[in-house]
């Protein structure tokens, strides 16, 4: 009880997170510091402050996670290629098939047709998981995520601005918080957002006295699992071709539409609690 309510004294008084203390391990990761925090203007972003989701909050958080999300469409469309050798032998093999039945080369145009479908697939299938994530807990954020002692939404606030979001959501029966809706504002990247988000769940987890902290991911960006990995998660399995709970892809889907979902977990148990 005594830890709930340093807990809670905590969120009244919302920590800070020094960049100058990140900024250094950042590059050695994620590359070059962005231009705002170069040429000696670091005094300009001095702190990543994480507090408690406001209802203010709600118009910030609902765009940072929009723009997180389509940003994905770009990737899941074109850079997921690589992780998904046999949808490129599939297009491939399509496009020989193609050709030796008519012996024209302009069904070599067939691979653009082809791309322009997994971009469509992408924005169609992302788009449809917006919506649905607006029309529940990204629209209802107090209901969902601030009524409950076993769930939490924050905020990361820099330079006065609202730029990243976090929450979890904790499974008493399993023993787990699950780290959802994590999105930085591509503007304050490379900042050390995303470790401060992320610190935060992990600490609510200890707090609450769960023992392990989840999330799953379908990006592709090698940022984003880098993220995870420095923050100590493990990947404990990868789901190729993997579908969303009580949906039936159709057969277009299947052929353009095809993701990779990494399920990361952290053992807290044994790790120390710090409070800041």
């Amino acid at each position: 009880m005594k830890k709930f309510r340093d807990y809670e004294d905590k969120q009244k008084n919302p920590i800070g997170v020094t960049l100058c203390q990140e900024i250094d391990m950042e590059e050695k990761i994620l590359g070059s510091v962005p231009a705002e925090l170069q040429n000696g203007s670091n005094t300009k972003y001095s702190t990543v402050v994480i507090r408690e989701f406001e209802s203010q909050d709600k118009v910030h958080v609902q765009r940072i996670f929009m723009e997180g999300m389509t940003e994905m469409i770009f990737d899941t469309a074109f850079r997921g290629l690589k992780c998904h050798p046999e949808s490129v032998l599939l297009y491939f093999t399509m496009t020989a098939v193609s050709f030796l039945l008519t012996m024209c080369w302009w069904v070599i145009g067939l691979l653009l047709v082809v791309l322009g479908g997994r971009y469509f697939w992408s924005t169609r299938v992302i788009h449809g998981y917006m919506e649905e994530a607006m029309n529940k807990d990204m629209s209802h954020i107090e209901e969902f995520y601030m009524n409950s002692p076993d769930s939490h939404m924050w905020v990361a606030v820099l330079d006065g601005q609202v730029v990243g979001i976090v929450a979890a959501v904790g499974h008493k029966g399993g023993g787990f918080v699950e780290l959802k809706r994590m999105s930085v504002d591509r503007r304050y990247r490379r900042c050390g957002v995303g470790i401060a988000l992320g610190s935060k769940v992990v600490e609510f987890a200890k707090i609450q006295g769960y023992t392990t902290v989840v999330l799953g991911t379908t990006a592709y960006s090698p940022a984003a699992h880098k993220l995870y990995q420095r923050l100590g998660f493990q990947c404990r399995g990868v789901i190729n071709g993997y579908v969303s709970n009580g949906t039936t892809p159709s057969l277009l889907e299947r052929i353009f539409y095809r993701v990779q979902h990494h399920h990361y977990r952290l053992e807290v148990k044994n790790m120390p609690l710090n409070i800041h």
